[in-house]
């Protein structure tokens, strides 16, 4: 084997880094805090709520990650230029770039995953914390914001790790939509070198390394908050 391509090609390297680690953390973030809504709507929501909620974890947990990304990139895409004066925006620059389509449909695959983490942990909590806070006079948005929300995101936190890591594992993806990511520096250089393994493994390395990154500071959160059932 020959990683001598490394000294060349580590500029696009630390790019396709970057990319990859820009697209995972956009989409939890974002994603995270779309679940929110979706696990309070499906928790404590009206009829209609809880139905669009379900709904749209039901689609986007029910079809292929890819599918959906084509169906941005591809769809919406295409239709987005035929909007008057979208071309002389200043979001242009940004709606023309499979990364922006990547990140939306990363991000609203991630929201549906982790909203129904976030419904299972939020129903998960005893209803005697709750009663208590309500004994001491909060409100609704303070019991939720002092003591439902925060010991849901307690007791679900060993879930959040592996479905952040899924996410990182998902991140490839966006290659088919001309997105520079790790893996599609590997394949650059798979193409120009005839090297097939190497510039794989060099990528098995980075996802391990980042997948124990996320794990250790999960495990740090989990011990310095307990979860107490």
């Amino acid at each position: 084997m020959s990683f001598t391509w490394i000294s060349s090609y580590w500029p696009l390297l630390l790019t396709g880094a970057w990319q990859t680690v820009s697209l995972l953390v956009i989409s939890v973030v974002f994603g995270f805090v779309i679940a929110i809504g979706l696990a309070f709507a499906q928790v404590s929501g009206g009829r209609l709520t809880r139905l669009l909620a379900r709904g749209y974890c039901t689609f986007f947990r029910g079809t292929p990650l890819l599918i959906q990304l084509w169906l941005l990139y591809y769809g919406v895409g295409s239709l987005l230029p035929m909007i008057p004066g979208i071309r002389q925006s200043l979001f242009w620059p940004i709606l023309r770039e499979g990364f922006f389509f990547a990140a939306v449909s990363f991000t609203l695959n991630y929201a549906a995953y982790e909203a129904e983490v976030l419904r299972g942990a939020l129903l998960a909590v005893p209803k005697g914390e709750l009663e208590a806070g309500r004994a001491f006079g909060l409100s609704p948005w303070k019991l939720t914001r002092r003591i439902w929300l925060p010991r849901a995101i307690r007791i679900a936190l060993p879930t959040i790790a592996g479905e952040i890591v899924m996410q990182l594992k998902a991140t490839p993806l966006a290659f088919t939509v001309t997105v520079m990511d790790l893996y599609a520096v590997a394949n650059k250089v798979r193409q120009d070198t005839l090297l097939v393994y190497e510039p794989l493994l060099v990528v098995t390395v980075f996802y391990l390394a980042l997948t124990a990154v996320i794990a250790r500071v999960f495990r740090g959160f989990e011990a310095q908050v307990p979860v107490r059932r």
